[in-house]
């Protein structure tokens, strides 16, 4: 899906590409891609790129063309297997043309377009469009970073009450997607150290890179907080787990042996064997009432030892 956007004084929505115009491409489809490779002649190799999901941040010269990869955060579902992820988001600047392309639609774009309608002040140019894009990814990364917390203490606090396996599995997904937002976080800021070298930075831009250096610091840290407050917490309930484990072992253990107990009185008493009961009509009680007594000094002795 293509997009023209005019930014001058303002940021609104034009039919057709004119001179100095943003071009948005979501999920492009083939018509698209013709067009981009086409009529706006981009490296066709930057679409392959683009369409990789692991695609690093960094950026390129070729063919006049500035080509930039973006790690922005993505929200695919709660349920999924890592339900926060990054994705790559490519923009391309040459001359007048400013192009934006990602793969999947994502909520971040969809707030970065909102927010910039609201401000009613558009971008200077290029460069300003590429650093408020950053500052936007920054920004996204914080509140997903809280959003996973919350889920965090929702499955701790359904763990204190009962130590089930779905909820150590949404730990585990949550623990895979800040491991992705770290790696991205840090692609980003090697990006960022890069880009303000090689863009055009006036006082403006300088001011707005300060911002993002402060978000993307603050992500940062906190996806590293919040990853260590999730080790932390997968390993003390492997622990309780391998306590709980422990303590049904001794407890069938021990009920194994009391009950052996009665079985080897029976035992002895049942073999040919000349113990002077053989003949005794109270035979059988005796062997019952000392079954018992063996029975009970087990139970007593299991139990003050704690095994019970």
């Amino acid at each position: 899906m293509l997009a023209y956007w005019n930014f001058n004084k303002g940021i609104r929505k034009i039919e057709q590409w004119e001179p100095g115009c943003w071009i948005q491409v979501t999920c492009p489809v083939e018509d698209d891609v013709k067009y981009l490779l086409e009529d706006l002649r981009i490296p066709d190799y930057f679409i392959e790129d683009i369409s990789d999901a692991d695609e690093r941040a960094r950026y390129d010269y070729d063919e006049g063309w500035l080509m930039i990869i973006l790690r922005i955060p993505h929200l695919k579902t709660i349920t999924s297997r890592s339900p926060y992820t990054t994705i790559p988001l490519g923009i391309l600047i040459k001359d007048d043309k400013i192009i934006t392309i990602c793969n999947q639609e994502t909520k971040m774009m969809l707030d970065f377009i909102n927010h910039q309608m609201r401000r009613a002040e558009g971008f200077i140019d290029a460069t300003d469009l590429v650093f408020r894009l950053f500052l936007s990814t920054s920004v996204w990364y914080l509140k997903y970073l809280k959003q996973v917390n919350g889920l965090i203490e929702k499955a701790k606090r359904h763990l204190d009450h009962n130590i089930d396996n779905r909820d150590l599995t949404s730990l585990s997904r949550l623990q895979d997607s800040l491991t992705y937002f770290a790696t991205s976080i840090r692609g980003n800021e090697t990006l960022l150290s890069k880009l303000k070298f090689r863009l055009p930075v006036d006082d403006l831009d300088a001011e707005l890179i300060e911002d993002v250096n402060i978000e993307m610091n603050q992500a940062r840290e906190m996806t590293q907080i919040y990853a260590n407050i999730l080790e932390s917490t997968m390993d003390t309930y492997a622990n309780l787990i391998n306590n709980n484990m422990n303590r049904v072992m001794r407890l069938l253990t021990s009920l194994n042996m009391i009950i052996m107990l009665p079985t080897l009185v029976a035992s002895l008493f049942g073999m040919n064997l000349v113990n002077g009961m053989e003949q005794s009509s109270w035979g059988f009680l005796i062997a019952i009432i000392i079954s018992v007594i063996i029975t009970v000094i087990g139970w007593y002795y299991f139990k003050k030892r704690q095994w019970l």
